[in-house]
């Protein structure tokens, strides 16, 4: 499955909910199923500036791949972690580039998130893109 069609997924995915509060459980949903973080892993150099709640991502590039691990101390944080990694992790530098977040504006979240959570959120996307972009 590429970017593109994982984002069309979780657009359909969301388009079952009539509400947001039953979105924003199943974006809560989505962080608790996140793997476990290192707490290694847990430095000033993997934390995302940005954001109100504590956010660390690691990245590494295998085999022309980028894969991400992160976490947050925030239940909805986390579960936007999951709708990112969902779309861009295990992709080459190269889709992550060419796979603009379209699906923010097509699930509302850029118009139901405060405007801190938001920041965080696009603080992560930069986060991605930088990388993508660095490795590519």
């Amino acid at each position: 499955m590429t970017a593109r069609e994982a984002q069309a997924e979780l657009v359909d995915e969301f388009a079952m909910f009539d509400n947001w509060m039953d979105r924003y459980q199943y974006i809560i949903d989505m962080g608790k199923q996140l793997p476990t973080f290192p707490d290694e892993l847990k430095r000033e150099d993997t934390k995302i500036q940005g954001c109100q709640s504590n956010v660390w991502m690691h990245d590494r590039l295998e085999e022309g791949r980028l894969h991400f691990e992160a976490t947050s101390d925030a239940a909805i944080v986390s579960g936007l972690i999951a709708v990112l990694l969902r779309i861009y992790n295990d992709r080459s530098p190269s889709e992550i580039q060419a796979t603009p977040p379209d699906f923010l504006v097509e699930l509302g979240l850029d118009k139901h998130l405060s405007p801190t959570r938001s920041n965080g959120l696009h603080a992560m996307l930069e986060r991605i893109f930088s990388v993508a972009e660095r490795a590519a």
